[in-house]
């Protein structure tokens, strides 16, 4: 029997079972029926479509003009070589972006990927073939390993790579698996609300867990478009008129409309701060500690909080310290 409702019933369930370092199965529940779907389909897509992985996107070989040459004392010609160069999963060390890394091998020797580690760059699966040389063979080459998302194909990249080195297809996806399954669950003797039930499996370089919650923050990130402009509070799912969204709005003054002096505000403007809650999150400390602040300044400062109620009697609690911080990451990241 139906009842009259004026908002669906909120998911309270998360297990997450990891399986192995590669394989994980999320579930939640329950969802009004209907609800899952329209959650799972769209997460399932980003899991595929926007996990950040790393991959060779292009490569130089001493002695080989193109992809379709050969090298005197390989096994391997050079398409080969470079399908087994695709199929090995990099990490950049360090969280650069790019990476650009020189090789030299001389046989007789098997070489895998495990040869490729280096202070630059590690391997997922180091036991992946990569090359076999004679005696009297010879393997030098550079590769440059990029980090992304999704796959590019190697006719896009010719623009961004070296005119004489050779583009690769990069698939730079971790994800290799990501399904899931909706099953009913019984809620106060009601059996059609539901169940998601998430597989993903990925490549080792990242965890799947890792992988799941990427997919939630972007998920989130592209939803926020709608909150600044309709001053929606995503975290509760109320307007924020009527939560702590409205009480936001108090910290979010720029700096340059605090009427400041040229000296205060371009000491702050150069330590990349633009509203008025960043300085209600550093405290009188770390405002002292700013570059190029006098004594002068900070009394003014010191002023213009006291002034917008946020003096040295002002405490901030956690709840609103969070949600201040991310409303100003949010912002600071689409500026």
């Amino acid at each position: 029997m139906k009842k009259i409702k004026t908002a669906p019933f909120l998911p309270s369930e998360v297990e997450v079972n990891e399986i192995s370092g590669t394989k994980a199965q999320v579930i939640a529940y329950p969802f009004e029926s209907g609800y899952a779907v329209t959650l799972a389909h769209p997460l399932r897509r980003l899991l595929l479509g926007s996990s950040i992985g790393y991959a060779p996107i292009s490569v130089k070989i001493e002695g080989a003009a193109h992809e379709f040459d050969s090298i005197r004392g390989m096994h391997e010609d050079i398409a080969v070589l470079i399908i087994h160069l695709k199929s090995i999963r990099f990490r950049i060390k360090e969280g650069l972006d790019r990476a650009v890394v020189s090789y030299s091998f001389k046989g007789p020797k098997e070489v895998t990927a495990a040869d490729l580690v280096n202070d630059q760059v590690d391997v997922v699966n180091p036991e992946a073939p990569l090359a076999t040389l004679n005696e009297d063979g010879e393997l030098n080459f550079t590769l440059e390993i990029a980090k992304g998302i999704g796959y590019v194909p190697s006719e896009d990249l010719r623009e961004e790579i070296e005119s004489d080195a050779i583009a690769l297809d990069a698939f730079f996806t971790p994800v290799r698996k990501a399904n899931y399954s909706i099953e009913n669950v019984l809620v106060e003797d009601n059996p059609d609300y539901e169940k998601i039930v998430f597989e993903i499996e990925t490549d080792g370089q990242l965890s799947p867990v890792e992988a799941f919650t990427n997919a939630l923050e972007t998920m989130n990130r592209q939803l926020s478009v709608f909150s600044n402009v309709l001053e929606i509070d995503l975290e509760s799912g109320r307007s924020a008129q009527g939560g702590t969204g409205s009480e936001l709005k108090a910290f979010m003054v720029p700096v340059d409309a605090l009427g400041l002096s040229a000296r205060s505000f371009n000491s702050l403007d150069r330590a990349g701060i633009k509203y008025l809650g960043e300085l209600v999150l550093m405290g009188e400390q770390e405002i002292k500690a700013i570059k190029n602040l006098g004594k002068k300044s900070l009394d003014e400062i010191q002023e213009v909080l006291a002034e917008h109620g946020f003096g040295a009697d002002y405490e901030l609690s956690d709840e609103m310290r969070s949600a201040l911080e991310k409303k100003i990451a949010q912002i600071k990241e689409k500026a």
